[in-house]
């Protein structure tokens, strides 16, 4: 079951979509962690990209973001870099705190690390690692109906 995908995208929002649509693509096979693919992964890969490109890029449309995918038979994990200056994950205010609750930022980080199992910025910090831990693979199975 191992398998590793490496691709550009354009600093475009549009572009969001169909690049997670395309890397979940690349997930199947792995049916006992569907549901985890079908909404944790695709949310946090989501948020992660547009991250790069709105705040890791500035939204500058001749930057690029990098995603590099590889799933071996215990683990997803997903890297996405972008050609900012990077900045401090643990800096980042807590969206849920009461004080912060009309502020924009944060969310997406939030999210992340909710729904993933592991998140890891690089040093410089424009770099986000999201793991997905996968259970033994096989088939679910699913009981009879009477």
């Amino acid at each position: 079951m191992d398998r590793e995908l490496v691709f550009e995208l354009p600093n475009d929002l549009q572009c969001i979509e169909e690049a997670v649509e395309f890397v979940v693509g690349r997930c199947g096979g792995c049916v006992a962690a569907a549901e985890k693919l079908r909404f944790n992964f695709r949310v946090s890969l989501t948020e992660a990209l547009a991250n790069a490109m709105i705040y890791g890029n500035g939204r500058d449309p001749s930057k690029r973001v990098r995603v590099e995918m590889r799933m071996r038979s215990r683990a997803l994990r997903v890297r996405v870099t972008d050609q900012g200056h990077g900045f401090d994950a643990d800096t980042v205010p807590d969206p849920t705190r009461p004080e912060n609750l009309e502020c924009p930022g944060g969310r997406g980080i939030f999210l992340m690390r909710k729904l993933m199992d592991e998140v890891r910025y690089n040093e410089r910090g424009n770099a986000v690692t999201l793991t997905l831990h996968l259970p033994e693979s096989g088939p679910i199975r699913r009981e009879a109906s009477a």
